[in-house]
């Protein structure tokens, strides 16, 4: 399959999953607007504020990131690949008197974007949609000043090879090569766990750990914090979500810092800005 033919089919499955309304398309709730820092920074990555900083939220359409950040005083740069996606950020602006420059493109190719234009880049689950993550990483490499953050989601390796359905102990099963370079089948069942953990029709890969945490650190970022969020519920009915959380964590969150490099011009790595630890 051609990247082309890849980025169709996802922009056909995002765009419908948002025309549907689906739960993963939902616009921020005026309780999280009312206080974002709470919602988009559970572990304290990024200090009491981030009052005027320069933030792109990537492949993070939807109405949802972008309202957060622009609602905690960012100035915020949303981008996705689905129009639709991008449309209920327009809404969520309009509504709320938020300012956003939105910009339609794929993960993988931010040439509109200057060099070294944000300070803080934040990516929710989306990697897997690309078949070469080390292409996305040297993006945001590219666009994220020397010092600035990149906070970024996946999913994680193990939970794409495992299947979403139980066997007969209600145990599950290690489906697919953890070594590949060819999309993840799609789950067999249409159960409620299969449509949380995979999006239906959608282009997946398996990117593996040494291509996820090597990769940030090839592309020029130093790894400062990772956290597997628990979804997992001691007494979750069988072959729920939060039950195969208990077995498997579904995501890995990572925190990594840009560092200057022989490329960076001398405006960029003299920066001053400084982000809250």
């Amino acid at each position: 399959m051609q990247n082309d033919e890849i980025l169709r089919t996802n922009r056909r499955v995002y765009d419908a999953m948002a025309d549907a309304g689906n739960p993963l398309c939902q616009p921020a709730k005026d309780s999280e607007l009312a206080n974002p820092m709470a919602t988009i920074d559970p572990s304290g990555w990024l200090g009491n504020s981030i009052k005027g900083l320069r933030v792109l939220c990537l492949a993070a359409g939807g109405g949802r990131q972008s309202s957060l950040y622009a609602a905690a005083g960012a100035t915020v740069t949303v981008v996705d690949l689905s129009r639709a996606m991008l449309e209920l950020d327009r809404n969520v602006a309009a509504e709320r008197n938020l300012s956003l420059r939105i910009i339609e493109t794929s993960m993988d190719d931010l040439s509109m974007l200057n060099v070294a234009e944000f300070d803080l880049v934040t990516q929710p689950v989306s990697t897997c949609y690309v078949p070469k993550i080390s292409t996305v990483f040297a993006q945001v490499a590219r666009v994220l000043r020397p010092g600035g953050l990149y906070i970024s989601q996946h999913k994680t390796p193990t939970s794409l090879q495992t299947s979403t359905d139980t066997v007969a102990d209600g145990t599950y099963r290690l489906l697919h090569p953890y070594y590949r370079d060819t999309p993840v089948p799609p789950p067999k069942s249409a159960s409620a766990a299969a449509g949380r953990l995979r999006e239906t029709g959608a282009v997946e890969f398996l990117h593996r750990w040494e291509q996820i945490v090597g990769g940030m650190c090839r592309a020029g970022f130093s790894i400062e914090d990772l956290v597997e969020p628990v979804h997992a519920k001691r007494d979750a009915a069988v072959g729920t979500f939060a039950h195969r959380a208990q077995f498997v964590a579904p995501y890995v969150r990572i925190k990594a810092r840009r560092q200057s490099s022989s490329n960076d011009t001398p405006q960029t790595a003299a920066s001053k800005l400084w982000i809250p630890q």
